[in-house]
């Protein structure tokens, strides 16, 4: 089996703790434990590594093949230091630090891609909707093997991303391989990145979907108009809602918790658990469901991560949804951005997130109640059957209502689930879930 080494993103994946990071900076222990009471106090000092670590920095100084300052070198050591603790602890510089602020905020530069890295190979973990990168055709799954020409094998992942990166406009030609084929080229404009979170439509009358391309600080607020908005259009009372969570590579945490919030009236939605006291929480709901509990049906795969899973989890445990679709990402831990000097920060694992029913959803996944591979729907043209209101002298309806000769449906107004076997596999499920709940 593949493993996952690296994930990073050009757009947002990490669940952030929102005002509690400062909180987590220890008191400093006192240099000599007070009389009387129990050794306390920190083990000591590893003198031989720190002594082996101030050799290493002077040997290349001095050897190294060109000059090294000692700020670049204590830098790479720090980042050295978080990315191999996991592959989503990192050390942020300005500009790192920057982006991940701008892309909670639901602005950034960039293709649009969340990528990763497997077995030294640049991976899309999933492209956002409406970016150069989806419009382009890039799909989860899809391995980057060339930037600009130039082989990113061997690559760090900081590498690959900055090379991705560039000014607004500017055109970037990436080489990719599909499921083991031969590679091929894209080549798309570099964009300001301006990601509306959630979207929604009817799919027919009385049926809404609901899709969450990323989770960003905004997203609950979101989510709350959107109901209100099918609700509007619909004229009345809903007979159900999809929940479209695919290729969401996550985001906030707290958004998540203020999504699952709308649809439940009480009972757990998600708790962390970590070493310190600060990283064990709880949340949840807070009894205003703006669902009017309609049924529901939640779309995940592989694409799906973090607070994506969060959603998908709760709505599971607490019996509200359906989810359906193919296993997500399994990312179940949560990073906190513990910001420091000179517009730096770290993004550090604190904590791992568990689902109401106690589940762990690290390097496993959500799995869905009904599996739905993604698959490509060919209509069959209906042939013109002559009906019984083609007859000359047929008798009316008794009930009233016009007759209904052949052809006098017209053609249908190409929809979503026309072209997506996934979403109309869930709109037939929601529908026997509306007749069967007697809505």
């Amino acid at each position: 089996m593949l493993h996952l080494s690296r994930l990073t993103s050009l757009a947002l994946t990490i669940a952030l703790v929102i005002g509690a990071p400062l909180a987590f900076a220890a008191q400093p222990a006192p240099a000599v434990a007070p009389a009387g009471t129990a050794a306390t106090s920190k083990p000591p000092l590893p003198l031989e590594e720190l002594r082996t670590f101030a050799e290493v920095m002077d040997r290349i100084k001095a050897a190294y093949v060109e000059p090294v300052d000692d700020k670049t070198l204590l830098e790479n050591a720090i980042k050295g230091m978080l990315s191999n603790l996991d592959p989503h602890s990192a050390y942020l510089g300005p500009e790192d630090f920057t982006e991940l602020q701008e892309s909670t905020s639901g602005e950034f530069g960039g293709l649009g891609i969340e990528v990763g890295s497997e077995d030294g190979f640049i991976k899309v973990v999933s492209p956002i909707d409406d970016t150069p990168a989806s419009k382009a055709g890039i799909q989860a799954g899809d391995f980057i093997v060339k930037i600009n020409g130039a082989p990113t094998r061997g690559q760090t992942m900081t590498e690959a991303v900055d090379k991705m990166r560039g000014k607004i406009g500017q055109k970037i030609t990436l080489t990719l391989v599909r499921d083991g084929g031969t590679p091929f080229d894209v080549t798309l404009a570099r964009a300001v990145i301006q990601v509306k979170s959630v979207k929604a439509q009817l799919l027919e009358s009385g049926y809404g979907l609901i899709r969450i391309t990323q989770f960003q600080v905004k997203t609950g607020e979101e989510v709350s108009k959107a109901l209100a908005k099918l609700r509007k259009d619909n004229g009345k009372k809903l007979n159900g809602i999809i929940l479209d969570l695919r290729n969401n590579p996550g985001g906030v945490l707290q958004a998540a918790v203020e999504v699952v919030d709308h649809f439940i009236t009480k009972g757990l939605i998600v708790y962390t658990k970590g070493r310190i006291a600060n990283s064990e929480l709880r949340f949840s709901a807070t009894g205003k469901d703006e669902s009017e509990a309609v049924p529901m049906v939640v779309l995940i795969n592989g694409g799906s991560a973090s607070a994506s899973e969060i959603v998908a989890g709760a709505l599971q445990d607490q019996k509200r949804a359906v989810v359906m679709g193919t296993t997500s990402f399994g990312k179940g831990s949560v990073q906190t951005v513990l910001p420091l000097n000179n517009d730096r920060a770290l993004k550090i694992t604190t904590a791992l997130y568990f689902t109401p029913n106690g589940r762990s959803i690290q390097a496993q996944g959500i799995v869905p109640d009904i599996e739905v591979r993604k698959a490509k729907i060919t209509n069959e043209a209906d042939g013109d059957y002559f009906k019984e209101a083609d007859l000359q002298g047929h008798l009316g309806n008794g009930n009233g209502g016009a007759d209904k000769p052949t052809g006098s449906g017209g053609k249908p107004k190409a929809m979503p689930q026309d072209d997506d076997y996934q979403l109309a596999q869930a709109l037939s499920l929601l529908k026997g879930l509306s007749i069967t709940s007697g809505r």
